[in-house]
């Protein structure tokens, strides 16, 4: 696992700046924060990668209803777009890892949601529908005890 030097609390921070003390080691915080945190880990391992970020959660509605659906990054590397799916996962105090893994979480019926969102992005943007696209999966593993995260990269899911 890489060692973000990262404290919990929204904001990325240096192993120096540790002393505030905000969020002690083995708290756990919400699924909103937690997964603002995974989508920020992702952001920054794209752009390190060489990936453009075109857009960050975007959500597709239906003309006059509910919202359909939201991808969590859109980014471009080369002429490839990737509409890329973050899942975060977090070990409570003293705890293991759970058995599912995060990208286990995107299934058949979500991969399904995703490439309508997708297209209705690439509508929106006018970027014709043939142009070359994918859906890619990060997932992300944040151990809190020991502020390292582990990122995995599924490519064209």
């Amino acid at each position: 696992m890489k060692n973000l030097g990262l404290w919990f609390n929204g904001k990325t921070l240096h192993s120096h700046c540790r002393n505030d003390g905000s969020n002690p080691s083995g708290s756990t915080m919400n699924s909103k924060k937690l997964g603002i945190l995974g989508e920020k880990i992702a952001e920054n391992y794209l752009e390190k990668k060489g990936y453009q970020i075109l857009d960050k959660n975007y959500s597709s509605k239906f003309i006059s209803g509910p919202k359909r659906g939201e991808i969590d990054v859109v980014a471009k590397k080369s002429d490839v777009i990737s509409f890329v799916e973050v899942k975060t996962l977090t070990n409570n105090s003293g705890e293991r890892f759970s058995a599912i893994s995060p990208e286990e979480k995107v299934d058949f019926q979500k991969k399904r949601k995703i490439i309508k969102i997708a297209e209705s992005w690439l509508m929106e943007k006018k970027i014709p529908l043939d142009s070359k696209w994918q859906i890619d999966v990060i997932s992300v593993r944040i151990n809190l005890e020991n502020k390292k995260a582990r990122i995995l990269h599924f490519k064209n899911v």
